[in-house]
């Protein structure tokens, strides 16, 4: 009897892990995909796995074969590009949202930023200012050329310092290694950084649009799982909780 129960607990477990459903995400959903996902769970019991860093990165590895399910992009380019590849399914592709890009400071910092918005960065103050990555990570990019838009890059570029996405970017400048940092404004108001700073909303025109899209890759072995999640992201519970963090609801693409 005991045998059996073990075999049972056994084989209960394998298949509880091969139901796990694997999501990759942009680091700016780090603080609302987690109550996305437990919200999901609590509803259907599906279990989901999360793993963060940049868009770019996260692409790199589903190109490497990765065992991911879904993935979050900052920029609906890189799923563009996973579709043509053979990557991921073309008729998965959701754009769930337009992420924001923010200048935040500490508490105490002394500058203030809605009277100096971009222009509170060439303060003597300000040793260090922390971005994400261009090269990988969407907010990193948005950030360069935020920075060229107000025609201060040149003034900076000495001074930023460069986290692998923009997670890392939001940490560099709580932890005080940077004075003020271009963060998304998902950490912004997630709970980790929202008492601990102020922040000033980018405008939007000063930096491409962070269109934010997710996709069913190929390889998945559950695609029918990864659809379910995808589709209760259009839920108004979903869409709510986005739009709690900051991300702007964009219209359907057809």
């Amino acid at each position: 009897m005991r045998k059996l129960l073990a075999l049972f607990l056994l084989f209960s477990g394998s298949f509880a892990a091969a139901q796990e459903l694997v999501v990759a995400a942009a680091a700016d959903m780090s603080a609302a995909l987690p109550q996305l996902a437990a919200a999901y769970t609590k509803k259907t019991g599906q279990a989901v796995k999360l793993s963060f860093g940049s868009s770019g990165n996260l692409t790199n590895q589903i190109r490497n074969g990765a065992p991911f399910d879904v993935f979050f992009s900052a920029d609906e380019q890189y799923p563009q590009q996973l579709i043509a590849e053979g990557l991921a399914s073309k008729d998965t592709l959701y754009r769930y949202g337009v992420g924001r890009l923010v200048l935040w400071v500490p508490g105490d910092s002394p500058l203030d930023l809605s009277k100096l918005g971009m222009q509170a960065l060439l303060d003597p103050s300000v040793k260090k200012i922390s971005i994400a990555n261009p090269a990988t990570a969407p907010y990193g990019r948005a950030a360069e050329a935020a920075l060229r838009h107000f025609g201060i890059y040149d003034q900076v570029s000495s001074r930023l310092v460069v986290g692998e996405n923009v997670s890392q970017a939001a940490q560099f400048v709580e932890s005080g290694n940077a004075q003020a940092g271009l963060i998304a404004l998902s950490h912004a108001l997630a709970p980790a950084l929202k008492e601990k700073g102020r922040y000033w909303t980018v405008p939007l025109d000063a930096y491409p649009t962070l269109n934010q899209a997710a996709v069913v890759l190929s390889k998945s072995k559950q695609t029918d799982a990864a659809r379910r999640f995808l589709e209760f992201l259009r839920s108004p519970e979903a869409t709510s909780l986005l739009t709690s963090y900051g991300f702007s609801l964009p219209a359907e693409k057809h």
